[in-house]
């Protein structure tokens, strides 16, 4: 019993989205931090652009707009690139289908 959840365990990390600090477009890098302008110009325009809502900001004064960019699939790899307030704040890898 105790290898059978110890498996599904593993099962379920191993199924899950890995996230990245990096993601390399051609020969440049883009990082958590850059603007969308910048990545906009290392990667070119995404295969999907999507509104996901907005957020608060410090002390809820002001509202970010959350986007999420798709590029992809490379080699048989999708990245979600995640935006709050133009700022790049998550890159998400997954296998496509």
């Amino acid at each position: 019993m105790m290898q059978r959840a110890f498996f599904l365990c593993l099962l379920a990390l191993a199924a899950a989205p890995a996230q990245a600090e990096t993601m390399r477009c051609g020969s440049k890098l883009v990082s958590l931090g850059d603007r969308a302008f910048e990545v906009q110009q290392k990667c070119g325009e995404p295969a999907h652009r999507d509104l996901v809502g907005y957020t608060l900001g410090e002390y809820d004064r002001r509202e970010f707009k959350m986007e999420e960019w798709a590029y992809g699939p490379n080699n048989g790899m999708l990245y979600i690139l995640t935006f709050e307030g133009n700022r790049l704040i998550r890159i998400e890898t997954r296998r496509s289908r």
